[in-house]
């Protein structure tokens, strides 16, 4: 089982759902990094359920112990381990129903894979729970990015059929004014257009009290990238934040820029033009290819979205098999489950994409860029 990303900067998560903790280890952050652990808790307070029937009714606390790795609120160069307690679980809800494939689950495959022996409770590891751990670690890199002047935002751009303003490709400066307004917003929905608010909650709770689900799209910026970041073929910046990104539980696409846009614009169209700014930069007019050109950074904003499904725990009766007397039945999900996940995904986006670019950073500075990020670049002249 594969459960660490990263290279030069690494997180590795563990833990199950109704386990009696989950949490991860952060491995390659340099000596005497603040550790702000309000801003942490801050993040996860963002992906936290709170039962208001927009999420699960399982609200759990979601405290993060630092178990070594930090003293004085200072990384202290060796392994960050960090746990999260699992407080609130009723594993009886999943009794009767042990032995039915949920639809649109990881049930069989892990069946197919484990041979039975697997954490089936809530889902196990492979439960959206485990993004809290996710989350964890990766504010701990978000917050070492911001002070090395690099911001990451994540806004719903649609949910329920329902749409946000979406990021400015054709404007570079609104886009960094748009992102940067998301940044440090408290918790609640992530959203540049605030008058879509209630009626996306709306759509939501309608949806939760027809038995039912929602999906949506998120799309997330990272402002200040250096030029020269990535490589060109499988080490890509798009591959590795694709591959991260479909790490997140019911993401089942992605696209940078204009991305699937492109089919129907011309060459004129699509091409940033390169211009100078007035100190001297190279910067593009427009940033339809999102930041990026032969999977390298060239310094302007990195735009993608993901789509995340609609949660596939839904109280409708649904088709599906008795695994274990290979035999047809019909399912009626019991537990607490959320109508839709795409608001609380926001920040698991946002700390996965952190992860991302620290080691992508780390890979190409060292720990130069979290032990000097306002003159780390210096070097390079």
């Amino acid at each position: 089982m594969k459960n660490t990303y990263g290279s030069a900067l690494a997180l590795t998560i563990f833990g199950e759902s109704h386990g009696a903790a989950i949490g991860a280890v952060l491995d390659g952050m340099a000596a005497g990094v603040p550790v702000d652990e309000a801003r942490v808790a801050a993040c996860m307070d963002k992906r936290r359920a709170r039962g208001d029937g927009l999420s699960t009714a399982r609200v759990e606390a979601d405290q993060v112990q630092f178990l070594s790795g930090v003293v004085n609120g200072h990384t202290t160069g060796t392994a960050i381990a960090l746990m999260i307690e699992n407080q609130n679980t009723r594993s009886g809800d999943y009794a009767k129903t042990a032995d039915l494939l949920r639809p649109g689950h990881a049930d069989y495959t892990a069946y197919a894979k484990y041979h039975g022996f697997q954490d089936a409770r809530g889902g196990g590891h492979f439960s959206g729970r485990v993004t809290a751990a996710l989350v964890a670690g990766g504010a701990i890199v978000l917050d070492a990015l911001s002070r090395a002047g690099i911001d990451i935002s994540t806004h719903i751009a649609r949910c329920a059929g329902i749409s946000d303003t979406p990021f400015a490709l054709d404007d570079p400066a609104a886009l960094a004014a748009q992102a940067e307004a998301l940044v440090g917003k408290p918790e609640g929905f992530a959203l540049l257009d605030t008058t879509v608010e209630e009626p996306m909650k709306a759509a939501i709770r309608a949806a939760g009290a027809d038995g039912d689900s929602v999906g949506g799209i998120l799309e997330t910026a990272i402002l200040g990238l250096p030029a020269g970041l990535g490589e060109p073929y499988f080490d890509s910046v798009e591959s590795l934040l694709a591959h991260a990104a479909f790490s997140i539980p019911a993401v089942k696409g992605i696209e940078f820029g204009t991305g699937f846009g492109f089919a129907d614009l011309r060459g004129s169209a699509a091409n940033d033009a390169f211009r100078m700014d007035e100190v001297g930069r190279v910067v593009t007019r427009t940033n339809h290819n999102a930041g990026l050109n032969g999977g390298i950074s060239n310094g302007m904003p990195v735009v993608f979205r993901t789509v995340v499904k609609p949660t596939p725990s839904i109280y409708k009766q649904q088709d599906t098999v008795d695994y274990v007397a290979r035999k047809n039945a019909t399912l009626s999900i019991q537990g607490r489950h959320d109508p839709c996940i795409v608001p609380r995904a926001a920040i698991v986006q946002t700390c996965t994409a952190a992860l991302v670019v620290g080691d992508l950073m780390t890979t190409r500075y060292g720990t130069a860029w979290m032990e000097r990020p306002t003159s780390y670049r210096r070097e390079e002249s």
